[in-house]
This record gives structure tokens, C-alpha cells and sequence, in this order.
């Protein structure tokens, strides 16, 4: 088995339902991951598909809160399924989880690129998968285990030259790019205000102002700018 991925924490159940669409080439996958999520009391179930082009008309036609996405199916697969969506929804659309395995894991990152809001192993032990969904419909973002980073890390450097954006990086101030560098080793916004002995809703403050100046949606999009410009540790 491998290493699954570890949430940047944990959610416990909302009191308003969280509408998941589920999309898997595998119907077998499907039935399982769709009783799953449906036993948890939070989490309806509002569609499935298998492919990307059903599942970008259904999320334009059913408005889930959260898309778990699979990479690799027939015709569309997540990655161009995943872009789509994110674009057609905008900051109320849709947020996509990610579900993947190892060998995929440069997928992930373009599908992190393009907007997908996390990913998880599809060995990950079920109560991940609830939480993950949890996680991401509260607008947090589920991070990777540390051998994906390194290989977002390794990808993100392949790709500089292109997505080079030192005009942003300018534009954060000191405290900023402290707390950046803190978002892009995965630590939540109360153990970067442990780290850097300052108020949780002051970290909140901070990354909120971060995403804006950046124009980025979330923290996994955070992380990416991260490591493409130099500034996660490790490298």
C-alpha cells in the first residue's frame, strides 16, 4: 500500500448537506465510493458520471458543491474535465477533488494548475475521502503528501521559465511571503500562527490578501505559485 495523501486538517460535519458528483470510468469504483460518501449524514450524492464530458454537464446542470474527479477515462478525461468546470463555475462553481495514483501524479499537477482544489490517493483509507470532501467544500484546500510536493517541486522548476511571475512576488510584503512559505509546506492557518507566534485570524488575513494579490483561487493554487517561483523550502 501506499503512503495516502494527509489532509491540512480536519473537518467535522457541516449542518448544511455538501452535494457531491462523483466521476469514475469504473462503475464498480463508483458504487463504492458512492455508498461511502453517502453514509456520511452531510454528503448527498446528486450524480454520477463517467467521463468528462457528462461530468461538465452535470455540474453545470446539477451545481454540486464538490466534484471528485478521476484522471484518466475515455474520451475526456479529468485533467480537461477538471479546467472546464473550474472556468465555467467561477469563485461559486464547483471546487474538484482529485483522486489518483502515484503514477499520475503530473496530472495532478496540471489539474492543480488548471484549478482542481486538492487531490487524494485512491488507497487513502476511507474516512480521508469524507474528510477531503469536508475540507474542501469549507473552501480549504487538501494538500499533498510530501513525495507529491517534491514532485510538484521537480515539475513546477521544469516549468519556470514560463510561469514566472516576479511582478507578483514584488507585490507581497515581507510577513506575506513568510506565511506563503508556511502555506506551501502544508501547514494550516493555526500552525503558521503557531510558527510565526501571530493570531490565527491574523494568518487567515495574511493568506486571504496573498490569494488576492496573486489572483489565485485557493491554498493548493498557493503552493503552486510556490514552488514554480522559488519560494518552498527543500528545493
Amino acid at each position: 500500500m501506499t503512503q495516502a495523501a494527509e489532509p491540512t486538517g480536519t473537518a467535522e460535519p457541516t449542518q448544511e448537506t455538501i452535494r457531491v458528483l462523483l466521476v469514475d470510468d469504473q462503475e464498480m469504483v463508483r458504487d463504492g465510493l458512492g455508498a461511502l460518501l453517502s453514509s456520511a449524514p452531510d454528503i448527498e450524492l446528486v450524480g454520477e458520471a463517467g467521463d468528462g464530458v457528462k461530468a461538465i454537464q452535470l455540474a453545470r446542470e446539477l451545481s454540486p458543491d464538490v466534484v471528485v474527479m478521476d484522471v484518466r477515462m475515455p474520451g475526456m478525461d479529468g485533467l480537461t474535465a477538471t479546467g472546464a468546470i473550474v472556468d465555467a463555475g467561477g469563485e461559486q462553481g464547483p471546487r474538484v477533488l482529485i483522486l489518483t495514483t502515484f503514477d499520475l501524479d503530473e496530472y495532478v499537477y496540471e489539474a492543480l494548475a488548471r484549478g482542481a482544489s486538492g487531490f487524494l490517493l485512491k488507497d487513502a483509507p476511507a474516512r480521508d475521502l469524507i474528510n477531503a470532501v469536508r475540507v474542501i467544500a469549507a473552501g480549504q484546500a487538501l494538500l499533498a503528501p510530501s513525495v507529491t510536493r517534491r514532485l510538484i517541486a521537480d515539475v513546477a522548476r521544469r516549468r519556470r521559465a514560463g510561469n514566472l511571475r516576479p511582478e507578483a512576488v514584488s507585490s507581497l510584503t515581507a510577513r506575506e511571503l513568510d506565511v506563503l512559505r508556511q502555506v506551501a509546506r502544508g501547514l494550516s492557518n493555526s500552525e503558521i500562527a503557531d510558527e510565526l507566534v501571530l493570531s490565527e485570524q491574523t494568518i487567515k488575513t495574511h493568506v486571504g490578501r496573498i490569494l488576492a494579490k496573486l489572483e489565485l483561487r485557493d491554498r493548493t493554487q498557493a503552493v503552486v505559485f510556490a514552488y514554480e517561483h522559488g519560494l518552498a523550502g527543500g528545493e
